[in-house]
C-alpha cells in the first residue's frame, strides 16, 4: 500500500493569548486553541467550524505564518516549519509557496490602485524567474482558472463586484503555486447564489491543480458542499472530527448538535451564543 502524500500535518498546534491584569499584576492567560492535531492529504479539502471564539480563524492564522503558536509541530509538503522563532525572509517566501490565504474581505487586502492582471503578475515576479511573455501567459490561465475574462482583468477592484474580487483573490493565492488554499469564511460576505458559485470555482480549481485546501467557516450549508472531512472546535478545543457527510447526518458531540439546530430554516428565530464561545475571540 502506498503511503499516503501529506499536504499538512499538524501536531498539538497550541496558541495561549497572554495579556496584563488590570489590577494585582501579573499576566492573564486565555487558550485559543488546545493542541489540535489533524492530517491533509494531497488534494483533499477539511473544514474547521465552530461558532466566533472557538479558535478557528486562529488556527488559519498559525496556518499561514501570521501568528505563531505557543507550542505544536506544523509539516507542509513534507518540511516541519519552525515554530520556536519568527520566520525569516527566506522561510516567509517558502512558505508562500507551499501554503496561500483567501482571506474573507478580499476587497481590503487588494490594492486599490492596481488593475487585476497587475496584482496576479506581482505575486509571479515575487516568487519565480519568469520572462515578461510566460508571466502574461500565465496571468491568461490563472484568470481563466477562477472563471474571469479579460476585461475584468484589466479592471481595478472597485470596478468588480464581490464575487468577482473574491475569484480574484483566489487567482492571486494560486499564482504562487501553492500545495494548500487556506479561506478563511471566504464566502461568508457573499450573498447565497454567489456563494454558490465560488464554491463551485473552488471544486473546478481543485481538481484541475490538486490543490489541498482548509476552509474555515461557521456555514454548515458551505462546508457540506466543500469538505470531505470536518472538524469542529468549540472554545479551542477539538469536539467531534470525521466524514463531512456522516459528521453533518448523524452528529455525535452535544455541541455539533447544537450548532446544526442554529441552521436558519423558515420560520427560525436567533439564539443565544452557544455555551463555551466567547464571541470576542477568533
Amino acid at each position: 500500500m502506498t503511503a499516503p502524500d501529506y499536504a499538512v500535518q499538524v501536531d498539538g498546534l497550541r496558541k495561549v493569548f497572554r495579556s496584563r491584569r488590570r489590577q494585582g499584576g501579573g499576566r492573564e492567560e486565555t487558550v485559543a486553541v488546545a493542541g489540535l492535531s489533524f492530517d491533509l492529504e494531497q488534494g483533499r479539502s477539511l473544514a474547521i467550524v465552530g461558532e466566533s471564539g472557538s479558535g478557528k480563524t486562529t488556527v488559519a492564522r498559525m496556518l499561514v505564518g501570521l501568528e505563531r503558536p505557543t507550542s505544536g509541530r506544523c509539516v507542509v509538503a513534507g518540511r516541519q516549519r519552525r515554530l520556536d522563532r519568527p520566520p525569516s525572509r527566506g522561510e516567509r517566501r517558502q512558505w508562500g509557496r507551499e501554503m496561500q490565504l483567501v482571506p474573507q474581505d478580499p476587497y481590503g487586502s487588494l490594492d486599490p490602485r492596481q488593475r487585476g492582471r497587475a496584482c496576479l503578475v506581482e505575486v509571479l515576479k515575487f516568487h519565480f524567474g519568469m520572462g515578461r511573455a510566460e508571466v502574461e501567459r500565465r496571468v491568461t490561465d490563472l484568470l481563466d482558472l477562477v472563471g474571469l475574462d479579460e476585461r475584468t482583468g484589466r479592471a481595478y477592484p472597485i470596478q468588480m463586484s464581490g464575487g468577482q474580487r473574491q475569484r480574484l483573490a483566489i487567482a492571486r493565492a494560486m499564482a504562487a503555486r501553492p500545495r494548500v488554499l487556506v479561506l478563511d469564511e471566504a464566502v461568508a460576505a457573499l450573498d447565497v447564489s454567489i456563494q454558490a458559485q465560488i464554491l463551485n470555482t473552488l471544486a473546478d480549481v481543485r481538481e484541475s491543480t490538486g490543490v489541498s485546501i482548509v476552509f474555515i467557516s461557521h456555514d454548515l450549508a458551505v462546508v457540506r458542499q466543500i469538505a470531505d472531512t470536518t472538524l469542529v472546535l468549540q472554545a479551542g478545543e477539538l469536539v467531534e472530527r470525521g466524514d463531512t457527510e456522516v459528521l453533518l447526518s448523524r452528529p455525535q458531540h452535544p455541541y455539533t448538535q447544537r450548532l446544526l439546530a442554529s441552521v436558519p430554516r423558515p420560520g427560525w428565530k436567533p439564539r443565544r451564543a452557544l455555551p463555551g464561545t466567547d464571541p470576542d475571540a477568533g
